[in-house]
């Protein structure tokens, strides 16, 4: 009946249901969660979670968002760290300030912010930033290293 070993647990027992936030829910306040949220409603505040961060086609973040992962469909304004992947869909409007692993936009998002992309271990060199770039996907400029380039086509990843 009861047992000294205990059975290694799942991300989804740690963290219990994906968070949701509905449309037409409007919160003010900061989050802080283990599991992954969706927002589809609007929020203004900050969010940190140590899983997937969801923004969905009618939802608004303004504030600061810390996460492993997010996927962007909606609205957000203010700071971003993804510690891993972000993903930003067509419909997807980002305005502030991104730090990121890994960036993919689709064609049509709008990326209007200063991002900052870390190395594969996750960190930066002291003062300077893998690689930074201010725009909208359709056409932004890039600067890699500390070294200004004359050649200011689009951003490639790697």
């Amino acid at each position: 009946m009861f047992s000294d070993k205990q059975k290694p647990r799942t991300m989804n027992e740690l963290g219990g249901q994906p968070n949701r936030i509905e449309k037409n829910t409007k919160i003010k306040g900061d989050i802080v969660s283990e599991a992954d949220f969706r927002i589809d409603g609007k929020l203004d505040g900050n969010v940190k979670t140590s899983g997937k961060v969801v923004i969905g086609k009618d939802g608004y973040i303004h504030g600061k968002v810390e996460c492993v992962n997010a996927d962007i469909e909606g609205n957000f304004n203010g700071e971003l760290l993804v510690s891993d992947l972000l993903s930003l869909k067509a419909s997807a409007v980002i305005e502030g300030t991104v730090s990121v692993t890994k960036l993919a936009v689709e064609p049509g998002a709008t990326f209007n912010a200063s991002c900052t992309m870390k190395g594969k271990g996750g960190s930066f060199k002291s003062g300077t930033p893998a690689a930074t770039s201010t725009g909208s996907s359709s056409g932004f400029k890039s600067t890699i290293g500390s070294s200004a380039s004359s050649n200011n086509g689009p951003a490639k990843a790697s």
